[in-house]
């Protein structure tokens, strides 16, 4: 993935997300993203997922569990970073 992609949002707008990182879990893919616009917003975690010619695409996590897991896995990856 580009350091810097073009994402819709809902209202069909483009925004500019940088990619902090992607990451695996349990045979997952995973990327956190920052929007460029307004640095104030939070991270988003998308999964990557891929469609049958290996093009990447990312999909909102819908499942909660899934969701914390996730967030715990982005945080340890960051703590790790900084030691």
């Amino acid at each position: 993935m580009d350091d810097i992609i073009t994402l819709l949002d809902e209202m069909g707008d483009e925004k500019d997300f940088k990619v902090l990182a992607t990451f695996g879990l349990n045979d997952l893919d995973y990327a956190a993203l920052l929007p460029l616009e307004d640095l104030d917003e939070p991270i988003y975690l998308l999964r990557i997922e891929y469609d049958s010619q290996g093009q990447s695409i990312l999909v909102g996590i819908d499942d909660e569990e899934e969701l914390a897991y996730v967030i715990e896995a982005y945080e340890e990856i960051q703590e790790e970073k900084l030691q």
